[in-house]
């Protein structure tokens, strides 16, 4: 084991900036995050698009609640990956795995039928739990090196900016050849994604080796098979309970039975991290006890991150004026920005005029002919003259704002911050989480102010709203999603740092969940603009709860690694 440490001290120490390994996860991780919102960001245009033009032909509330269990599983399973990494596989064959899997997943969501969709959705929920969680770790053991420690969090925010630029041109990726060739040649090229990142860490490999180090369990860590025993296995029977508990006793708990069967199978997961923390050593606890604090106020800033591919996507769908001007069709065509549009009579989903989708007698949406519903709240005036297109930017490029936001955003957030610390004033990390949760719950208030611009159900909002939107929340996100990352870096004790990964992904998943569920409600809100003052309330009430824990969370981070 020393050995492994001084050829890992060695490798890290040999550059004055960053180490090469940091660009290695950062490519790998830029396609990987290509592929991923690539899928996210179209996907529940897919699931509500009519089966005649390719899509499910789902209602709103049945494809929000499928993508909410999808998110919540993508993000429930880097617990068990990050376990399995940690004391068997180790990172970089999880990596490997992980990617494998996804990529499959991609590939299958490109087949037709219900069916290849769901086993597409688990490959890539397993797959994600490989991949996810053991990339971060490793960029957290190759930032261990006492030489390099002081730039953790210039790193992770660096890594951040990977995780963006894919983000960022995925859509225009997904868009240009949903809208020209088909939905099942936008996922196929997630899939190609995935296997450019695994191309690049394989090849490369050799810069991040040192830092694969298993974690054999110690004497007061659970065996693996008594996780099994007491963890999944209970989490499994508590799922098929929620599952069958609408059956059983007439009434849903969390309105639907996968919301049911996802939140009583959290609760064995839950328990077994406040088991881990009562158990574990003096020393670490403090760590521990920071981590969970912060995982679990924080949920709520999930919530608000995930509306991205839920009622925002949504509202960019249907209420926001897409509209491109003639002039500017030459310059955004050759982007694949463009979605064609016409008042022509065609097979749409039956809706009414406030887009509730219109069930038959089997629950199945109705399909009909009919004009585009995205014209339903437009003024006739507005409207392309038969047998005209009207070229509009497609909805999934909306979702390119918030990346772009970060990459711009991410160089000025470091230099003020290093500026304030060379002042002598340095903020200190739960107090820039704190600042990010108010700035994430500013978004939500200005898509309420988007609402009460206009009467949303006769005439669309400008885009602006909405990319403003995005730009406040991109903020708040980069003063709490990097950050958090690096966090679970510095508190979670060494012999389980991925598992405490996963935990932080099972906090994505429990807001992801609850974003899927709100948006479920979406429909019933005559008031679109009441759906956005919840989430406002709540990311008050969480930022709260977030600046009473400041003090004491800044004197344990200092206590465990030296610093703010």
């Amino acid at each position: 084991m020393d050995a492994i440490k001084t050829k890992y001290m060695e490798n890290t120490a040999v550059r004055k900036g960053h180490p090469r390994a940091l660009y290695v996860l950062f490519f790998t991780e830029m396609w990987e995050r290509f592929g991923y919102y690539l899928m996210a960001g179209i996907f529940v245009l897919y699931l509500i698009d009519p089966r005649g033009h390719g899509g499910k032909g789902f209602d709103i509330a049945t494809a929000t609640d499928i993508w909410g269990s999808y998110i919540a599983l993508v993000y429930l399973t880097p617990f068990i990956g990050g376990l399995i990494a940690d004391r068997i596989l180790g990172y970089r064959k999880a990596i490997i795995l992980g990617g494998s899997l996804m990529a499959c997943g991609y590939f299958c969501l490109a087949l037709p039928g219900d069916t290849s969709m769901y086993i597409a959705l688990l490959c890539v929920i397993v797959g994600n739990g490989f991949f996810k969680p053991n990339i971060s770790t490793l960029l957290g053991n190759i930032y261990n090196a006492e030489d390099l420690k002081p730039k953790k969090d210039v790193a992770y925010n660096i890594f951040y900016m990977g995780i963006n630029i894919g983000a960022f041109v995925c859509n225009f990726v997904a868009a240009y050849l949903r809208n020209y060739y088909g939905w099942g040649y936008a996922f196929a090229a997630a899939g190609v994604g995935m296997i450019i990142g695994l191309c690049i860490f394989m090849s490369m490999m050799k810069h991040v080796k040192a830092a694969d180090v298993i974690k054999p369990a110690q004497k007061e860590d659970m065996p693996l098979w008594k996780i099994f025993l007491y963890v999944f296995a209970p989490a499994i029977v508590a799922g098929a309970i929620g599952w069958n508990f609408k059956g059983w006793t007439g009434n849903s708990v969390f309105s639907t039975q996968s919301n049911d069967a996802f939140f009583f199978a959290c609760v064995p997961i839950i328990i077994f991290y406040i088991g881990l923390y009562r158990t574990c050593t003096h020393e670490d606890k403090k760590g521990m006890g920071a981590l969970l604090s912060f995982m679990a106020v924080s949920t709520v800033f999930w919530v608000i991150y995930n509306q991205n591919s839920t009622a925002l996507t949504v509202w960019a769908d249907q209420y926001t004026n897409r509209h491109i001007p003639a002039a500017a069709v030459k310059w955004t065509k050759p982007f694949g920005l463009n979605q064609l549009d016409s008042s022509d009579v065609h097979t749409v989903t039956k809706i009414d005029n406030h887009f509730v989708a219109v069930l038959d007698s089997k629950g199945n949406t109705q399909e009909v002919q009919g004009i585009d519903p995205y014209l339903l709240n437009l003024p006739k005036d507005q409207w392309p003259k038969p047998g005209e297109k009207e070229n509009l930017v497609s909805p999934e490029i909306y979702q390119s704002a918030n990346p772009l936001y970060i990459v711009m955003l991410t160089p000025l957030l470091i230099g003020l911050f290093g500026f304030l610390k060379r002042k002598g004033k340095e903020v200190t990390t739960p107090m820039k989480v704190a600042m990010g949760m108010i700035i994430a719950g500013l978004s939500s208030l200005t898509m309420y102010f988007a609402v009460k611009s206009t009467n949303i159900y006769i005439d669309k909002p400008s885009m602006v709203w909405l990319l403003s939107t995005y730009g406040i929340f991109s903020v708040g996100e980069l003063l709490i999603s990097p950050i958090g990352l690096s966090m679970v870096s510095k508190l979670a004790p060494a012999r389980f740092t991925a598992l405490m990964m996963g935990a932080f992904f099972l906090n994505n998943s429990i807001g992801g969940k609850i974003s899927g569920m709100m948006a479920g409600y979406w429909d019933k809100f005559d008031d679109k603009g009441n759906y956005f003052l919840i989430l406002f309330a709540m990311s008050l009430v969480a930022a709260t709860m977030l600046l009473l824990l400041v003090r004491w969370l800044s004197a344990v981070i200092r206590e465990k690694t030296g610093s703010n």
